[in-house]
């Protein structure tokens, strides 16, 4: 299925009705028309989270430590935006300031703050989760979200700097992850189908660094450790990964010692939500006019 009018639907008729420009690539200023189908989306999600599920809304910064310990660093360096600040003396950063006058490069004498933009909702929930203790028989369930950003600037809509991130994240016995994947396989298609949204599943891989990262990501979709959703916001032949639905085994496990009540490593996995991508998409297919979409889809976002 394609849209009903793809010129008038276009990135940048998109972009001119949803969006107001801020002199960078993929990070944009968003409009009412845009925020309410936003919440309406994150409200619908929340309906369907589990009952058993502890809520986290994140910042959009992390510790750095943190995410190098979960080895984001080592995998994607390319995505990564570090928090940087001036340090040092009155007469530091003074001199920070004169440059900056003088139409040089103020920047280099900035240095880390000890914080990175979070990449992804749920690295901050494994650290917060071990800390707890062992986890207990029935697992632990979580529904977190943030303000996330990667360093891929593009002109294309589907493929923002700055974005809004959902998840819902099992931790607990390999069995207990397996079932949560498949499960909200299954939900996901459910809420595809009711928002009247064309998709596809398909495996597929994390955007690994390097050589390496080529035989990583051909392992990942070998094991079938990741499969999206991909609905078709810009074109047929290039559909977009709206919601993926990850298996990290016992990644984050070893990482920050989550053990179950027998020492054994816990394993992991999630199920995130694009929520702009998302949003996107029901505008790609539906028009701009809200108040133009099929009745059911605005009522099962209560949008009317």
């Amino acid at each position: 299925m394609t849209c009903a009018d793809p010129v008038a639907n276009s990135d940048q008729t998109i972009l001119d009705y949803l969006f107001r420009p801020m002199g960078v690539d993929g990070v944009y200023a968003r409009t009412r028309r845009y925020e309410d189908v936003v919440d309406a989306l994150q409200s619908l999600i929340s309906r369907h989270r589990p009952d058993e599920a502890v809520v986290f809304r994140f910042p959009p910064v992390m510790s750095l430590r943190q995410l190098e310990k979960q080895g984001y660093l080592n995998s994607f360096p390319q995505l990564l935006g570090c928090v940087c600040a001036l340090h040092g003396t009155e007469a530091d950063v003074a001199a920070a300031v004169n440059r900056a006058k003088e139409g040089e490069d103020w920047t280099r004498g900035a240095t880390s703050a000890g914080l990175v933009l979070s990449p992804a909702a749920c690295y901050p929930v494994y650290p917060i989760a071990a800390e707890n203790g062992p986890v207990p028989e029935e697992g632990l369930t979580f529904d977190v979200a943030a303000d996330c950003f990667r360093h891929e600037p593009s002109k294309d809509l589907d493929r923002l700097q700055s974005f809004r991130m959902r998840e819902f994240v099992r931790i607990g016995a390999p069995a207990q992850i397996v079932v949560f994947r498949e499960q909200w396989m299954k939900i996901a298609e459910s809420i595809a189908e009711s928002l009247r949204l064309p998709f596809v599943f398909d495996r597929a891989s994390d955007p690994f660094f390097g050589r390496i990262g080529v035989l990583m990501a051909a392992n990942q979709i070998e094991q079938a450790l990741k499969f999206e959703l991909l609905i078709p916001v810009r074109a047929d032949s290039a559909p977009t990964a709206c919601m993926s639905f990850n298996y990290h085994r016992e990644h984050f496990g070893k990482t920050w010692e989550l053990v179950d009540q027998q020492g054994e490593l816990a394993h992991s996995g999630c199920v995130a939500f694009g929520i702009d991508r998302l949003a996107l998409a029901l505008f790609a297919m539906h028009g701009l006019n809200v108040e133009e979409w099929p009745g059911d889809v605005q009522e099962i976002l209560r949008l009317k």
